[in-house]
């Protein structure tokens, strides 16, 4: 027992002293923290291969030049924004939106009463399109 110790000491010794070390050194791959400047160009293909997101499309035609068309959405802007007053005066105020028909600019408004409250049709004529709101009874 006591040989196989002095034994396996000794090859411990002999091959402890022949064995040699290196040092590990990180290098990073990405050029902006230290790595390569040859990578880039395949990293960045890489990231574009994998990106899923599409920038939208610049909208120019949202944005008129033309001083009626604005002067017409300006008109509807504030129109609307006089009948969301009216609502809000209906329901808190004395002096609320009274019952009828009305044309403003390409809008027609018709205010009803129902059975469930105060019904306001609005009507988009140059589009269309129609929205109605009830502002119902407390």
């Amino acid at each position: 027992m006591e040989k196989l110790i002095i034994a396996s000491l000794a090859v411990f010794v002999l091959f402890g002293a022949r064995s040699l070390a290196q040092d590990f050194v990180y290098t990073p791959v990405n050029p902006a923290f230290g790595g390569n400047p040859y990578n880039y160009s395949w990293l960045m293909s890489s990231a574009d291969a994998q990106n899923t997101f599409e920038e939208p499309e610049d909208d120019w035609s949202l944005y008129d030049d033309d001083p009626l068309a604005s002067f017409q959405e300006s008109l509807n802007r504030q129109i609307l924004s006089e009948i969301t007053r009216q609502l809000y005066l209906s329901q808190f105020g004395e002096d609320g939106l009274a019952e009828g028909f009305y044309e403003f600019g390409s809008f027609q408004i018709d205010v009803s009463p129902t059975s469930e409250g105060m019904q306001i049709r609005i009507i988009d004529v140059a589009t269309g399109s129609e929205t109605t709101v009830v502002v119902p009874y407390f």
